[in-house]
């Protein structure tokens, strides 16, 4: 079994649990960055590179570019909800590559695609955040044990201003105290 090393470590099997959290995590929300911008295939090939990761499929530049080209995308979609779900994709590509390093940020490349969904749920119930809190609750039921063994190698999500980052560390908060 293939192992990254660094501050602790982390197997391949390890790294495509991740992906298939953040994958499911955006796949739902990616048809409205369809919709805001139908030409625009970058987010979609981040996560269709991810299911590859998540299938088995060698680690390569693949999950790499993808996820930056989503992430360039995401700066021009034009709401919020599409530029959250081309980010969500291009977290799910770039989660093959977890750096295993015990940084608060790492958090955000476990987390973020789940917390952007959360919040997109928000946008799409009328800013309401009680939609919000239901995503969550539905992103915490999906975690599988392994997945938060990964999660507790890591300090805390860093704490941040965006409704997004708060989604992200009541999610983080949640899963840590789970048995």
């Amino acid at each position: 079994m293939t192992t990254v090393a660094g501050d602790f470590d982390l197997t391949l099997d390890e790294l495509r649990v991740v992906a298939r959290y953040v994958a499911e995590s955006a796949e739902p929300v990616l048809p409205l960055f369809a919709r805001d911008r139908p030409d625009d295939p970058r987010p979609g090939a981040a996560l269709a590179a991810a299911w590859e990761f998540v299938g088995g499929a060698p680690r390569t530049r693949l999950q790499r570019v993808t996820a930056l080209d989503a992430h360039r995308a995401a700066r021009e979609a034009t709401t919020e909800a599409a530029r959250l779900a081309a980010r969500a994709a291009g977290d799910a590509a770039a989660a093959a590559y977890l750096h295993p390093i015990a940084r608060a940020t790492q958090v955000g490349h476990i987390l973020r695609a789940a917390a952007s969904a959360a919040r997109v749920a928000e946008l799409r119930a009328g800013d309401d955040p009680e939609a919000g809190l239901r995503a969550i609750d539905e992103a915490r039921a999906r975690a599988t044990p392994a997945l938060v063994d990964v999660l507790r190698r890591y300090p805390p999500a860093p704490t941040g201003r965006s409704r997004v980052a708060a989604l992200m560390s009541l999610l983080d908060a949640d899963l840590r105290r789970a048995t």
